[in-house]
């Protein structure tokens, strides 16, 4: 056995084109560190829905460029397999460590392998590689980005001529042409011979964002701005002086993309810690709105004055701001289906119907929210928003920024504030109050351990609250096409159970609905809908041994 592990890392160092992980690899070996080898070669990194995403190292386990290169060589013979051979594939990065390495090795693999290829002049936004699909004509796209990963993580994300992310059966058959790459000395791989952008392609996504606001609206909200140390924020600056609102107040210490993020534990907006440096800076320059992007600015977070919260500031959840989002297109004359993750607040459909719009529920994830006929708008509750599919169809930070501006600007006008269009709909819809159980570990039996007991075992109340049905998401359903996961439905909530796709989490999401007469009643419904929430979140933890 140790022989054998020894021998396997020898061979993946003789074609290693990275002198940083030949060295990291030489020394493991040398070392004869079992324990961290047989980490790296236990198995491969899986291609799947995600694409890849995996901490940066050595070996077939890790993120690195011989595990690209593969990745890309697969990509380029699935294109070719479907008549694409001779077509544009659009590759765009992040900041993070590698990403630039990662992104020429793909532009040279497909050129090697007969497409053309162009590449982002820097590193950029996601949803600017999102667009940049669909303008160009591009068979295909990467990202190279980890979004809120850890520093030491990176990945490696694809899209499909259409501009949305790969769904079955096609990552299925991407993942089969990875696996049937031989070595790497087989994979041609030029010095040159793409393309690298230049701004004409981020000035025409720049363009484009103006046409998620209403002609005339007012633009006078004020924003201090945080990138996380990702990308975001030469592009959000610029798109919100397009726009014409005040430019923005940033968060001088994470404005510029810094891979080592230095001033988070996590750079993910929903993350403890997260946002200090932010509200510091909103305290000191009193703004209407905190808006967040993570380090790839797809994601938006938002935050309000709330004198009430601790430090005068409170975080808006996801679905707060999904169904804000929502009702502010309803208000404009928005017309189309509304669309969200099945883990995602059920308010949405409520503003929906209400409206005389269409409404659908997919799996989690903006590649499946995209794909839904005549969408309009799209969002989940992990700070996922889609405004503008025609243009972007991924989730958008940075046009998701815009139109919370927007909103909150409409607002401002008006004497009230995003809290009091919450209220608003809270009384017109109910209280939907919703939160999230969710675990981390290092062990990932923990997670299959934890789905296998709540499969053998559902719950049959939770908080008090009797569960009416149990679904098992693995069977699929009628709407939803088979997932690991689990719903469950109770009088006046709901549960979902699953594992994370991209990060070693076991994620539960919570949603109670509390009736609410009037106004005068959202503070006992508040409350009220706080209690469930706890109660679910202690019975649903105790149901599944976590």
């Amino acid at each position: 056995m140790q022989q054998d592990l020894i021998a396997q890392a020898r061979t993946w160092l003789a074609e290693d084109p990275d002198p940083e992980t030949r060295e990291e690899l030489a020394g493991l070996i040398e070392s004869e560190d079992l324990d961290e080898l047989a980490a790296r070669f236990s198995g491969t990194l899986q291609f799947g829905t995600a694409g890849l995403r995996g901490e940066l190292g050595a070996g077939p386990m890790r993120m690195n460029r011989s595990v690209v290169i593969r990745a890309a060589a697969g990509l380029a013979a699935y294109l070719k397999t479907q008549g694409q051979g001779g077509g544009l594939v659009v590759i765009g990065y992040d900041a993070r460590y590698k990403s630039a390495d990662f992104a020429r090795d793909t532009a040279a693999v497909m050129r090697g392998a007969g497409l053309r290829a162009a590449v982002l002049p820097r590193p950029l936004p996601t949803p600017v590689l999102a667009y940049a699909i669909r303008h160009l004509g591009a068979v295909a796209g990467v990202e190279v980005t980890a979004s809120h990963n850890p520093p030491r993580d990176n990945g490696y994300k694809v899209y499909l001529g259409d501009g949305s992310q790969i769904v079955p059966p096609a990552d299925g058959e991407i993942a089969d042409a990875i696996a049937a790459v031989g070595p790497l000395d087989g994979v041609p791989r030029p010095d040159d011979g793409w393309e690298v952008l230049g701004e004409e392609v981020l000035a025409a996504y720049l363009a484009r964002t103006d046409a998620v606001l209403a002609a005339g609206s007012p633009r006078t909200a004020r924003v201090v701005y945080t990138a996380m140390h990702g990308v975001g924020t030469s592009v959000l600056t610029a798109a919100f002086d397009r726009a014409g609102f005040p430019a923005p107040v940033l968060v001088a210490e994470q404005a510029e993309p810094d891979p080592a993020f230095p001033t988070v534990a996590f750079p993910n907006p929903e993350e403890p810690g997260a946002m200090d440096l932010a509200f510091a800076t909103a305290r000191r320059a009193d703004p209407d709105l905190v808006i967040a992007n993570d380090p790839d600015a797809d994601r938006c977070a938002v935050a309000v004055p709330d004198p009430g919260a601790d430090g005068g500031w409170r975080m808006l959840r996801g679905d707060e701001v999904g169904a804000l989002l929502a009702a502010h297109l309803v208000d404009r004359g928005a017309t189309g289906v509304f669309a969200e993750s099945i883990v995602s607040s059920s308010l949405l459909g409520r503003i929906a119907e209400k409206a005389g719009n269409g409404y659908e529920e997919t799996l989690t994830g903006f590649k499946w929210i995209a794909r839904v006929d005549g969408l309009r708008y799209g969002y989940e509750e992990a700070l996922g928003y889609c405004v503008d599919p025609e243009g972007v169809r991924d989730k958008d930070g940075i046009t998701a920024a815009l139109l919370v501006a927007e909103l909150a600007s409409v607002l401002k006008e008006q004497g009230r504030t995003l809290l009091d269009l919450l209220d608003d709909l809270a009384v017109a819809h109910g209280l939907h109050a919703t939160d999230q159980l969710s675990v981390r570990v290092k062990d990932l039996s923990v997670i299959s351990d934890a789905m296998a007991r709540l499969r053998e075992q559902p719950p049959t109340a939770l908080a008090g609250l009797a569960v009416t049905s149990a679904e098992d998401l693995a069977r699929g359903t009628e709407q939803l096409p088979p997932t690991d996961g689990l719903r469950y439905h109770l009088r006046g909530a709901r549960v979902i159970v699953r594992p994370s796709g991209t990060e070693p989490k076991l994620k539960c999401y919570l949603e109670v609905v509390v009736p609410v007469g009037s106004a005068d009643e959202l503070p006992a419904a508040r409350a009220k809908g706080a209690e469930l929430l706890a109660g679910i979140k202690r019975d649903l933890a105790a149901a599944a041994g976590i």
